[in-house]
């Protein structure tokens, strides 16, 4: 074993080593463990601190580890049965019947699963390792270590420097937006729970995108709110069945993302933008807009429209917006932007959840963005969705012609592709994955029955273009042989 070989192969072979000690039984030290394994410290003093999270080790500082004691059994389970009732009957005094309260995550589940490692994932929902700014991050992360502070508890709405940053980043230089406008939030899908649970009371409708993102049709279910579609084009939304929608359901709230939309990669037309805007107005209904891809845009994307909430005098528009998906995964730190009373709602219900985002993680981000090292992670990262984005359509034009969208997306991480009426797209993510490749199925992007078979393909979480090319050749082996996707038909 070199010092390149990770934490996880000294826990196996000192997880093995420990079957034959004695309880409490001494390890040899952790000079003598760096020599024997040949290891740095670093690994030696994570693997232990592993060990002795799992419970298998004992640390007492000054003697040396120690083998653990045997774990007692586990008790067995009585009658949980009772849970059943209690899970689902409502008191006879509950005002609305919002029908069952089971929270369905299976949407989100799927984009935060990792295949087995011979599988080429072309369905994870967050960029691969090659793609974040790792070094920077680690650098911002001791930075913020150092500065005073740090460990304390920071102000419930936070940092009033990262509130300054985020309403420059939403609203522009000069937009209308201030540090009093923002909540700091723990990632995008926090921030959509927050604005749900703030607008819409529970029962009520909440307008969506259709089809739109998995996690918002959980968020709002879980809130016991009812879902309804409002259909979509390559241009976006459509401004005229948002109208009927707000007369038909009376919605407080929509939820849309008008920027490289997941799953479509749709672009809010510039003519529906006031559109949209106007009708909720009209409608006393706020906006709800997940900014998700802004860091996302490819390297030859157009420049990019603003965030309708720089263009809202009137508060119609709560914004959220997120670093997680341009850094890293646990980069959990967003934004909620609002003005006028609701702005007091929001920041009640977030205190009530989460109290606060943790201010070693609020430190960090202000250290990312604030450094050179951000701007140029953007640019690498915006010619690399570009190469990759290249690379996946030219190996769909040789292999599945058929599937090729009609639009190019220039932003974003995902295809949308359109399967012949009539095909069963759980088979075919089924048979795809038999294959050696992970793809998911576009149900669960709508909110009742699909009006048509999809499969929605992610070029993020790869680990380059050869093994994006390879996952779809392996795609291409989930179709019969004969399929008309082939010729292009």
């Amino acid at each position: 074993m070199n010092d390149s070989s990770s934490v996880a192969q000294l826990v196996a072979v000192l997880r093995d080593e420990l079957s034959r000690y004695s309880e409490g039984e001494k390890l040899p030290s952790s000079r003598a463990l760096v020599a024997r394994h040949r290891v740095s410290p670093v690994t030696v003093s994570r693997a232990i601190a592993a060990l002795t999270a799992g419970g298998l080790v004992t640390s007492r500082p000054g003697a040396g580890v120690f083998k653990a004691p045997a774990r007692a059994p586990a008790r067995a389970l009585g009658d949980v049965s009772w849970q059943e009732v209690a899970l689902t009957a409502d008191p006879p005094y509950a005002a609305v019947d919002t029908g069952p309260r089971a929270a369905d995550a299976a949407g989100v589940l799927a984009t935060l699963a990792a295949p087995p490692a011979e599988v080429v994932d072309l369905s994870g929902g967050y960029p691969h390792a090659s793609l974040r700014p790792e070094r920077a991050l680690a650098g911002a992360l001791a930075r913020a270590g150092r500065r005073p502070g740090t460990w304390s508890r920071p102000p419930v709405a936070g940092l009033a420097e990262l509130r300054d940053w985020f309403a420059r980043d939403i609203g522009g230089p000069a937009g209308p937006l201030g540090a009093a406008d923002v909540l700091v939030t723990a990632g995008g899908q926090s921030g959509l729970t927050t604005a749900l649970r703030a607008l819409a009371a529970p029962g009520s409708a909440v307008l969506v995108e259709s089809p739109t993102y998995p996690g918002l049709l959980a968020v709002a279910r879980a809130a016991g709110l009812r879902p309804v579609p409002v259909p979509m084009d390559a241009d976006g939304v459509r401004a005229d069945l948002l109208a009927e929608a707000f007369a038909a359901t009376r919605a407080r709230v929509f939820v849309c993302q008008p920027l490289f939309h997941n799953p479509t990669g749709a672009v809010l037309a510039p003519e529906r933008r006031a559109a949209v805007l106007g009708t909720a107005r009209a409608a006393g209904a706020f906006v709800v807009e997940d900014d998700f891809a802004r860091r996302l845009a490819h390297a030859d994307a157009a420049p990019l429209p603003p965030a309708l909430a720089a263009d809202d005098p009137d508060g119609v528009v709560v914004h959220v917006r997120s670093l997680t998906k341009a850094a890293s995964p646990s980069l959990r730190v967003g934004a909620l932007s609002a003005r006028g009373p609701v702005l007091e709602r929001l920041r009640a219900v977030q205190v009530v959840d989460s109290l606060f985002v943790p201010r070693p993680l609020q430190e960090t981000a202000l250290e990312l963005v604030g450094s050179p090292a951000w701007a140029s992670h953007l640019r690498a990262l915006a010619g690399a969705l570009r190469e990759r984005r290249t690379a996946v359509l030219g190996a769909l034009h040789g292999e599945l012609p058929g599937l090729v969208p009609d639009r190019l997306p220039l932003g974003g991480y995902h295809l949308w592709l359109r399967l012949p009426d009539g095909t069963d797209e759980a088979a075919v993510a089924a048979a795809a994955l038999r294959h050696g490749v992970a793809v998911t199925a576009g149900a669960p992007y709508f909110t009742a029955e699909a009006p048509a078979p999809h499969l929605r393909l992610s070029y993020a979480a790869g680990a380059g273009t050869a093994q994006l090319r390879e996952g779809v050749l392996r795609l291409r082996r989930a179709f019969p042989a004969d399929s008309p996707l082939a010729d292009g038909g």
